[in-house]
């Protein structure tokens, strides 16, 4: 268990690790910095003398929550296949470059994004949405539907194992949902099952503005441990809900993220507009959107922005939608707005 291992966060350890096996010189001293946001990795930022930069992540066994949330660390080795294969996928520069992978202490390093950049989730809390990179968050979710739907043959086989999505998603957010909400149990575990029955595209698991950083005008996604061929709907559910909760928590900014998941949803539609599974998919969205919504409020991982009062509202909204879910998203934004207005 990663818990158990040397701790890269403690300086002295990892400098030694990182000599010891050769990743750098024995007299090379780099600069280390602890980097803070994520539940289930220790993160280091490691600049080396020659100027070059790092970012090192070890998976941890148990996550940073206040409840019990346990994962396999040897997800690690997930995220490092993931970063390979989405470097063909994905627009040029979207995809860090992994520097190496160590599956006995459960850790890789990528290439660090160059500063500046931004996390675009602080970005969207400070400012609202910028039109731009809605567009290309849209893009880039459609463009890796696309691409992996055309290579299903080597990928649906490389991708099959979808157990670090059931431990990170499906059991933390709509199972553990159900004992904490029991009136939406039948919805969700509808969901989980429809979830687990498609299998249709590469699915990034955890398609959040959290993972996205914003460097020279252009977006880079991080953290893919939960990669897995599956239904590319969780996908924009689960982006969806970032945006809708946004939008409940700014009053301010509230019309342009509800322009910015309209958008979002018929940008992601055009770029797949060939793809056979496109056709069926909006409603499945939608129903992903709910899920993630009330899931946020009630699952292991609440979102920290929203009051205890918000998120109320917030649950309180999405299960009774549950009850008659809107056919489209366009809808689907509407008529939450409409319930959480405070």
């Amino acid at each position: 268990m990663a818990d158990q291992l040397p701790d890269i966060e403690d300086h002295a350890v990892l400098l030694n690790y990182l000599r010891d096996t050769g990743r750098i010189a024995r007299n090379e001293i780099p600069t280390f910095t602890n980097l803070a946001g994520g539940v289930s990795n220790r993160t280091v930022h490691v600049r080396r003398e020659n100027g070059e930069c790092w970012v090192l992540k070890q998976a941890l066994h148990r996550l940073r929550v206040k409840v019990e949330w346990l994962s396999d660390p040897r997800r690690i080795e997930r995220e490092a296949l993931g970063m390979r294969r989405l470097a063909s996928l994905a627009p040029q520069g979207a995809i860090t470059r992994l520097i190496f992978l160590d599956p006995g202490p459960n850790l890789l390093a990528m290439e660090a994004v160059p500063q500046p950049h931004a996390n675009w989730k602080e970005l969207l809390l400070a400012n609202g949405p910028q039109p731009e990179h809605v567009r290309q968050f849209a893009q880039l979710l459609g463009c890796v539907h696309r691409r992996a739907y055309e290579n299903r043959d080597t990928l649906g086989s490389e991708f099959d194992d979808r157990s670090f999505f059931e431990s990170l998603r499906l059991e933390p957010y709509y199972l553990y949902t159900t004992d904490q909400v029991p009136e939406a149990a039948p919805f969700l575990r509808a969901l989980v099952e429809r979830t687990r029955a498609i299998r249709q595209t590469l699915v990034h698991g955890d398609y959040s503005p959290k993972n996205i950083l914003v460097h020279d005008g252009r977006l880079v996604l991080l953290d893919h441990e939960v990669i897995h061929f599956g239904d590319g709907a969780f996908d924009l559910g689960f982006s969806l809900a970032h945006l809708l909760s946004k939008a409940h928590h700014l009053h301010d900014h509230r019309a342009a993220f509800a322009a910015a998941a309209t958008s979002y949803w018929h940008i992601y539609r055009e770029t797949i507009a060939d793809v056979p599974w496109a056709t069926d998919l909006e409603a499945r969205a939608v129903a992903h959107t709910l899920g993630c919504l009330l899931a946020r409020c009630r699952g292991r991982s609440p979102l920290e922005y929203l009051s205890p009062e918000s998120r109320t509202r917030q649950a309180d909204a999405a299960f009774a939608m549950m009850q008659r879910p809107p056919d489209r998203v366009a809808d689907l934004v509407d008529e939450f707005l409409g319930r959480v207005q405070a």
